[in-house]
Parts: structure tokens; C-alpha cells; sequence
């Protein structure tokens, strides 16, 4: 192996640059509701094909990392995720925004990302066989149970009203039925319809539930007009109204070291939950963040803090989102398996420059290997600097009039919708999840729990149909497994643990 041809593909001045150029898209993309990773990586993945490989890989892995970090930014300052791996960031982050902090919400952003993309990588240099051998052990009745362990979060993001919570969860669970039937291939739900035949696209029902939802709600609470208002005023006494989120001069900027100090078991948990999910095939970091953020909110001394503009909590979900990309590039590595639909673009642009991803290359080409564990390190290190300057131009967004903000964020959550598939149906389902959306926010219910019904509904469905065709064809098959068996009791630890806890705590109490 040949070290200094390494360094010089991972530190060239053009792989540098297109690195760069990459994670300046990718801040864009992921910071523009309606806009994801996949997508940015879908486009440019051509443009790739004409430069070297440590270039082109560069970028596009510029742009993965940088598009799940940017996603937070929309999540902390508008309540809108810029990706789904930045739904979780929605529970905190707008909330320590709306308080006067915006530009601490957006440090914690950008320096818990870093970390938990760092954290992801050196999982994946230092135990990337082990982790893919787990991930490969896992058969229908373990799939089955990670799908009811995330839907079991349904109750954490839930908020005030459990039974909302799971209300608007079953209404996910019917939309996930929507179309053929994953097993038998019977149209379900279809009223005879061809465009229903594939059921409905999660993201455009995300970026209505969350774009055109929120921006809907915001127009609502606008009493009157911001020009009509301020006509109204003499000039000495012309002010800005403040309907946008407005920094308080005297906020701190950035956490202590002995903030950040208090906060390392909940990072480390954090990170290490993030990077199994992330190696399981089918997952990401939605699920990473709701995943990590309910467990870290369960073992907390403060979780009462949680969902309340917590900085941990936020902390929490972005170290998540990164650490999450390191378990599904090691799955995609070793086992040729994506991961998620990013890593399933990158075996693309991997077996266009000739190197197949599973255990041969890692015998065949370790070069190639460590350098993209390196260009990996370069881009959370890139995203550090990029960030912090990003954060303050970011952050100027939360002086524009909501009307602005509101009219912006419907344009390119539709462009969004559109783009996907480049369909008119997929418009129409984002406008009506939006005016839901709206009703939702109005009637008080939460729309975590459709989310995560949405995403998981198609997955228990047809691999618990699997699992009962395994002998012996009982629901035994669930508890005879040792993966399956932990993963339903830590459903019912879930569930039911911080309630036991609280209950426990009272009697002592007493």
C-alpha cells in the first residue's frame, strides 16, 4: 500500500476543491425544504463521470455530508426539515431559535454534526467487518422488530397527548397500505386508479406535512400585514415586526467546554445508536435521530427538558444524522448492500469508475478504501469551517418578514415535489398534506408519529409476512431469535419504561 500516493489523492488542490464545491451544494440543498441528499447526488452523479475518481467521489460525498448537516439549518430556524434526517432537529431547535438563540442552535448544529460524523467515520475504519457481519445476520423477524421499535417512538413524539399521537399514527399506517401489495402484488386502497398503484411518495407528504404546512400556520397567526402595520406608524416610531425569529444581542454564541463536557454519554449513545441503524439496509437518519433522540431523552437525568428547546437534545439528533452516514457507508462498502438511497447512488458512481463495493475491494483495492475513509475526514473537517461562516449568513434568514419566508418555502417545497419524479400527482399530494398539515398544527396533534408510520408501515407489513413463513410459522419465530427477542424488549422498555421509571421515582419520593 502506497501512503504517500494516499495522502496525495485525499489532500490534491482538485480533489480539495471539488470536495468543496460539493459541500457548498450540498449546504444549499439540504438547507432548501423540499431539496434532499439523494437528489443532489442523483443529478450530479453524471457530471462525476468526466474527472478523476478521489474527485468525483469527493463531491458527491462533499455533498452527502453536507446535505444532512445543512438540513438542520431550516429545521432550527423555520421548524421546516431540509431533509428527513433533520425531523427530530424540529423539536428543540426551533424552539432555542424562537427564545432569541438562533446562532447557538446553529453552532450546536454544525459542531455536534462534525463530531457525529467523525465518530461514524472512525466506527467505520476500525470495525467496518464486524458491524457489516451484524447487519447481515439480521432475517425477516429481525426486520420486522427494528420496524416496531421505531414505531414504538410514536409515543415519544407524541408530545402533550399520547392518544393524538397514535391517531395520527394509524392514519399513517393506512397511507403506507396504499397501492400493491408488497407480498402478493394485489392492488390495496388503488379506487381504480392507475397513479395510485405505486402508493404515495413519502418526501412529498413530508415536505407538506413540514413545508407548506408550516408556512400555511404561519400565514394564519399573521394578524395583520407587515406594510399596513407599519404605515401606521409615525417614523420615530417605525420598529420591525417581529414575527420572525429575532437574536438576542446578549445570547451566547456557542456552548461552554463544560457544556459540552456534560453532554459527552449523550453524544457517545447518540453516535453509537446512529451508526448500527445506519448499517442496517433500509434505515437512515430520520429514523437515527427519533431513534437516538427518545432514548437519550430516556436515560436523562433532565428529559422533562427534551422537546422544550433543550441544547442536549438538540445536540443529540444532529451528532445522529451524521453519525448515521458512517453505518450505511460501511454496509454499502463491505456488503455491496445500500445502506440508504445515498449510498445506493455512490454504488452507482463506485462501479462507474470500476471498483465494485463488497469484501473484494477491500482485498482488491484498499487504496481506494482509505481514501475514501479519508476525503470522509476532509469533508466533516471542510463542514467545520464551511459552517461556522455558513451559520452566520444562515442565520441572517430569521430577519425576513414570515410572509417572505412563508412564500419562499412553498415555492421550493412544490419545485421539490415536482422534481422527485418529475410528477403533477406528487404537487397535489404535497399541497394536501400541506392543508393537513395546517388542520393538524390547529387541532394541536403532532405529525412525528405520520412520519414515522409512513416510513416504517411497508416494512413491518411485508417482512413480518415473511417472518410467518418461516418454520415454525408462529409467532415463536419472534422470541427464538436472540436479535429479534432484544429488540422486543427494548420496544417494551420503551414503551413502557419511562413510565415504570416515573412511577418507581414517585414511590421514593413518597
Amino acid at each position: 500500500m502506497d501512503w504517500s500516493n494516499i495522502l496525495v489523492s485525499i489532500f490534491s488542490p482538485m480533489v480539495l476543491i471539488y470536495t468543496l464545491g460539493g459541500i457548498i451544494l450540498g449546504m444549499f440543498i439540504g438547507a432548501m425544504p423540499g431539496l434532499s441528499a439523494t437528489m443532489g447526488v442523483a443529478i450530479l452523479l453524471p457530471l462525476t463521470f468526466w474527472v478523476e475518481p478521489s474527485c468525483g467521489l469527493g463531491m458527491l460525498l462533499g455533498i452527502y455530508n453536507s446535505a444532512i448537516y445543512a438540513g438542520g439549518i431550516s429545521a432550527i430556524l423555520l421548524g421546516v426539515p431540509g431533509t428527513p434526517a433533520s425531523i427530530a432537529s424540529t423539536f428543540d431547535g426551533v424552539k432555542i431559535s424562537k427564545r432569541g438563540q438562533p446562532t447557538l442552535a446553529l453552532w450546536i448544529n454544525t459542531f455536534y454534526s462534525v463530531m457525529g460524523g467523525l465518530f461514524g467515520v472512525l466506527l467505520l475504519t476500525v470495525a467496518s467487518f464486524p458491524i457489516a457481519r451484524f447487519a447481515l445476520k439480521f432475517g425477516p423477524p429481525e426486520y420486522t422488530m427494528v420496524a416496531v421499535f421505531g414505531l414504538s417512538m410514536m409515543v415519544a413524539v407524541s408530545g402533550k397527548s399520547v392518544s393524538k399521537g397514535i391517531f395520527v399514527g394509524f392514519i399513517g399506517l393506512a397511507l403506507s397500505m396504499v397501492g400493491m401489495d408488497p407480498m402478493n402484488g394485489v392492488k390495496r386502497f388503488t379506487f381504480n386508479q392507475f397513479i395510485l398503484i405505486d402508493g404515495f411518495s413519502f418526501v412529498p407528504i413530508m415536505i407538506g406535512l413540514f413545508g407548506v404546512g408550516e408556512a400555511l400556520k404561519q400565514f394564519s397567526e399573521s394578524p395583520v400585514s407587515h406594510t399596513k402595520f407599519v404605515k401606521k406608524l409615525d417614523k420615530k416610531e417605525k420598529v420591525r415586526i417581529s414575527d420572525f425569529i429575532a437574536e438576542d444581542k446578549n445570547a451566547k454564541k456557542k456552548m461552554t467546554w463544560a457544556e459540552r463536557w456534560k453532554t459527552k454519554w449523550a453524544f457517545l449513545f447518540a453516535s453509537i445508536i446512529s451508526v448500527f441503524v445506519g448499517a442496517i439496509p433500509g434505515t437512515g437518519g430520520d429514523i437515527a435521530s427519533l431513534v437516538s433522540w427518545t432514548q437519550c431523552r430516556n436515560i436523562s437525568k433532565e428529559k422533562e427538558k427534551y422537546g422544550e428547546g433543550c441544547e442536549e437534545a438538540l445536540a443529540v439528533t444532529c451528532a445522529a444524522n451524521n453519525a448515521c452516514i458512517g453505518g450505511a457507508m460501511t454496509t454499502m462498502l463491505t456488503l455491496g448492500i445500500p445502506g440508504d438511497s445515498v449510498t445506493a447512488i455512490l454504488i452507482g458512481a463506485l462501479m462507474m469508475y470500476n471498483y465494485t463495493p463488497g469484501p473484494l475491494l477491500f482485498s482488491e483495492h484498499p487504496d481506494m478504501v482509505i481514501i475514501l475513509f479519508g476525503i470522509l475526514v476532509v469533508c466533516n473537517i471542510l463542514i467545520l469551517f464551511t459552517g461556522n461562516l455558513g451559520s452566520k449568513l444562515f442565520a441572517q434568514f430569521t430577519k425576513l418578514p414570515r410572509s417572505w419566508i412563508s412564500v419562499t418555502i412553498i415555492v421550493f417545497s412544490l419545485v421539490g415535489s415536482y422534481a422527485i419524479q418529475n410528477s403533477v400527482f406528487d404537487v397535489f399530494v404535497c399541497l394536501v398534506a400541506g392543508l393537513f398539515g395546517f388542520l393538524l398544527a390547529r387541532g394541536d396533534f403532532p405529525t412525528g408519529p405520520i412520519v414515522l408510520a409512513l416510513i416504517l408501515g411497508e416494512m413491518v407489513e411485508s417482512n413480518f409476512i415473511r417472518s410467518m413463513m418461516l418454520p415454525p410459522g408462529t409467532y415463536s419465530t419472534f422470541f427464538v431469535r436472540p436479535i429479534s427477542l432484544t429488540l422486543i424488549i427494548l420496544t417494551v422498555l420503551s414503551l413502557f419504561g419511562p413510565g415504570l421509571f416515573k412511577l418507581i421515582k414517585n414511590k421514593k419520593l413518597k
